[in-house]
């Protein structure tokens, strides 16, 4: 289960909060990376290796030894083991209560900065997909206008039942992604037509094929819509060479869809 980092901070009260504050040449992470290390447990990474494992450890002494501040020099060379090519400067400071707040006020502002993603339907690859982009650096809502969904909620995921879901299209921050994976296609429709009325997201998709693609055209024309909108909507999402129709397998294929669009 993914932890928070007020959850971690909340269980381990003495720690020491790892920044990365230079990075150049080749690096595993860049700069404003964080890791939290506890006595028995951390929190993010810094990259991994033998550069991780020397802020982990240079972090216990700084505990079991009550120092409050640090910083480290690294080159990613031969003489520790990994061969980056890089150098890496690290801050090192134990987390007082002032600290702990500053942390996560900064947390909180770099994730209202997040892009915005609504998954619209709450069905198996809503889920499966809410599920595979938890983790990543975006704000996501989940949104269905049905009063049973077709499995749990991921955590960390806000879930808005509403009845008219194409009337949230308008609440989507500029440079978000509208993704429309609902129970059906009338209703995909009129989401996505009001997706495609915004000229300021930065992905709108739609789950199907190249005939719903065609259907959609059809009723965009009917309803008297500006057609060549369409050229803005990826129908099929996470369009590849895998025929694998499993839920968590499109999941996968359009959460870096959006990673290319957003991040």
């Amino acid at each position: 289960m993914r932890t928070s980092l007020s959850t971690f901070l909340s269980q381990h009260r003495d720690s020491v909060a790892v920044t990365v504050t230079e990075a150049k040449g080749s690096t595993p992470r860049e700069a404003g990376a964080l890791m939290v290390v506890a006595a028995g447990s951390v929190f993010g990474t810094i990259g991994g290796g033998q550069l991780e494992y020397l802020a982990i450890a240079k972090a216990r002494t700084m505990l079991a030894g009550g120092e409050d501040e640090a910083k480290l020099d690294v080159p990613l060379g031969p003489e520790i083991g990994q061969c980056c090519g890089g150098r890496v400067a690290l801050s090192l400071a134990r987390l007082t209560p002032s600290r702990t707040q500053a942390l996560l006020a900064g947390e909180q502002t770099a994730r209202a900065a997040f892009p915005e993603v609504f998954v619209f339907g709450a069905g198996h690859v809503g889920l499966a997909l809410a599920a595979a982009l938890a983790p990543l650096p975006l704000r996501t809502r989940l949104i269905d206008a049905r009063s049973e969904i077709d499995g749990e909620v991921p955590m960390g995921i806000v879930l808005d039942r509403n009845p008219m879901p194409e009337m949230l299209v308008s609440k989507l921050a500029p440079g978000g992604a509208a993704v429309i994976v609902t129970h059906d296609h009338a209703l995909d429709f009129l989401i996505a037509r009001e997706a495609l009325a915004r000229d300021d997201l930065a992905y709108i998709g739609m789950i199907g094929s190249a005939s719903k693609r065609a259907t959609f055209s059809h009723w965009l024309a009917r309803e008297g819509e500006d057609v060549t909108r369409l050229e803005r909507l990826i129908l099929p999402i996470g369009a590849s060479p895998i025929k694998d129709k499993r839920p968590p397998v499109i999941a996968a294929l359009v959460a870096a869809e959006l990673v290319c669009r957003l991040l």
